[in-house]
């Protein structure tokens, strides 16, 4: 019969982990490994179970909490039919095919549709991309979307309340910037992030999308950024926008 394993005196719990590293508070840690968004050395962690650092690899939505090499963070501008993953067991082109000559691994913190473009966050780092995906950090995501049909009564519509997948979406903020003969470019501003929430509030209000491309996340530009293209972060742009996150 084998012997039991030996436990390691310096093992802790995964929230209390995860909570030192000024990602989440212990609650917050243990509603996430309730909703399965933490893995234990690849494996889907549990309440209650304990670790050690830096033997153990333990992931949240798939970003390792203790990575190996020094903090990255980089801008990425998705082109469109890219996904926001690191692999596709299809064979479809990922966001790690663009960003493979960054030197070290880095993970999305966030999502863009296949069809969407723009501005796109990946780090190594998981208390940064945990303020840049945090629903309670309120951070305002703004899309320039071109759109054919009557926008006028469109835009009006989208400031207002409406129900989305049986959820009641908070009014977005929506700019008309420019008018054409059949429809218009708008700049959308949410503090959501549901599931393809902006095409389906042009769907509700009859707005047919003809391309979505997102420019802002809080004080993070997309600026001149190139479609396929990534720059670094600078250490001006990390700091601002985690002081932002530990205000809202």
């Amino acid at each position: 019969m084998a012997s039991p394993p030996c436990i390691d005196t310096m093992t802790e719990r995964i929230q209390k982990i995860i909570s030192a590293h000024g990602i989440a508070s212990r609650r917050e840690a243990e509603m996430m490994i309730l909703n399965g968004r933490v893995t234990v050395n690849g494996i889907q962690a549990t309440l209650g179970q304990q670790a050690q650092l830096p033997q153990d690899e333990i992931a949240i939505d798939g970003m390792p909490l203790n990575p190996k090499d020094a903090p990255i963070y980089i801008m990425l501008n998705k082109p469109r039919g890219y996904l926001t993953t690191l692999k596709d067991d299809r064979g479809r082109k990922t966001v790690k095919d663009l960003v493979a000559d960054v030197g070290t691994r880095v993970y999305p913190a966030g999502r863009l549709d296949m069809d969407s473009e723009g501005l796109l966050i990946l780090t190594n780092d998981g208390r940064f991309a945990n303020a840049v995906m945090h629903p309670s950090n309120n951070k305002a995501k703004t899309y320039e979307v071109r759109v054919r049909g009557d926008v006028e009564t469109g835009t009006a519509r989208m400031r207002l309340p409406m129900e989305i997948d049986a959820y009641t979406i908070r009014p977005a903020e929506v700019e008309l910037k420019a008018q054409t003969a059949d429809g218009g470019v708008l700049y959308v501003t949410i503090r959501e992030g549901r599931n393809r929430q902006i095409r389906k509030m042009c769907a509700q209000c009859s707005l047919a999308v003809l391309s979505l491309k997102r420019i802002s996340i809080g004080s993070l530009a997309l600026g001149t950024l190139k479609p396929g293209k990534w720059r670094y972060l600078t250490q001006e742009e990390v700091e601002m926008f985690l002081e932002h996150s530990s205000k809202s």
